[in-house]
C-alpha cells in the first residue's frame, strides 16, 4: 500500500523541517523580545521602529519575505550568509526569511504578557533605582513569559506549518518532497495523508506539552 515511498528520503525531508522550525524559534524569540522591549521602551525612536516593524512585516505574506530573502538578499546583493552551497545558503535564507516574518508575533505575545504585569511592580523596582533595562529584564519579562507560554506556542505551531514556504526557493523540507511525489507518484490522496499525519506528529505533541508547562507556569493573580 506504501510501496510509493520507496526511494524517498521522507524523514530526512520532516528532519529538515525540524531544523527550520527550531532554528526559526530560536531566532523568533530573540528578535521578537527585542521588539517587544522596543515598543515598551521609553525612547520614542526605537518605539516608533518597532511599532513599524511589527505593523508592516505582519501584513507582507510570508512568501514574498522567502523570496525576497532569496532573489534579493543572495542573487542580487550577493549576500550568501557564509555559505558556498546553493542548498546551505537557501536554508539558511529561509530561516533568516522565517525569522523576519515570525517575530513580529512573537513581538505581540510577549507584548501581551507584558501589560499583564501589574504597574505598580515596575514602579516599585524604578523606585529602588534600577534602571529600565533592569526592570524589564528583572522583573517584568520574567512574569510576561510565563503569561503567555500558551500564545508562543500556537506561534511555534503556526511557524511548523509555515516552513512549507521554503519550499518555494528550493530548500529540501516536506513539502518540497511532497510536490515531487504527487508529480512522479499515482497517489494523490495517499501522499497527502502521510504528510498531514507527519505534521500532526510535529504539531500535536508541540501543542500538548507545552499546553501543561503553560498551566504549570502560569503566574497567579
Amino acid at each position: 500500500m506504501f510501496d510509493f515511498l520507496e526511494g524517498y528520503d521522507l524523514l530526512g525531508a520532516f528532519w529538515v523541517t525540524v531544523q527550520l522550525t527550531l532554528l526559526s524559534a530560536a531566532g523568533s524569540l530573540v528578535w521578537g523580545t527585542l521588539l517587544a522591549a522596543m515598543r515598551v521602551g521609553p525612547v520614542p525612536l526605537m518605539r516608533g521602529f518597532g511599532t513599524v516593524y511589527v505593523n508592516v512585516v505582519r501584513n507582507i505574506p510570508l512568501t514574498v519575505i522567502i523570496l525576497f530573502a532569496s532573489l534579493g538578499l543572495s542573487q542580487t546583493l550577493n549576500i550568501n550568509l557564509g555559505a558556498q552551497a546553493f542548498d546551505t545558503i537557501n536554508f539558511r535564507l529561509a530561516v533568516l526569511g522565517l525569522v523576519a516574518y515570525t517575530s513580529a508575533f512573537v513581538c505581540e505575545a510577549i507584548r501581551s504578557g507584558i501589560n499583564t504585569v501589574p504597574v505598580g511592580q515596575a514602579e516599585a523596582a524604578r523606585a529602588l533605582g534600577l534602571s529600565f533595562t533592569q526592570v524589564l529584564t528583572l522583573v517584568v519579562l520574567p512574569q510576561a513569559f510565563r503569561s503567555v507560554v500558551g500564545p508562543l506556542t500556537n506561534v511555534l505551531i503556526a511557524l511548523t506549518k509555515n516552513t512549507t514556504v521554503a519550499a518555494a526557493i528550493g530548500v529540501a523540507e516536506a513539502a518540497l518532497l511532497m510536490k515531487k511525489m504527487i508529480e512522479n507518484e499515482a497517489e494523490l490522496l495517499l501522499i497527502s495523508a502521510v504528510f498531514a499525519f507527519g505534521f500532526v506528529c510535529l504539531t500535536l505533541p508541540t501543542g500538548l506539552i507545552l499546553g501543561w508547562v503553560g498551566k504549570k507556569v502560569a503566574v497567579k493573580r
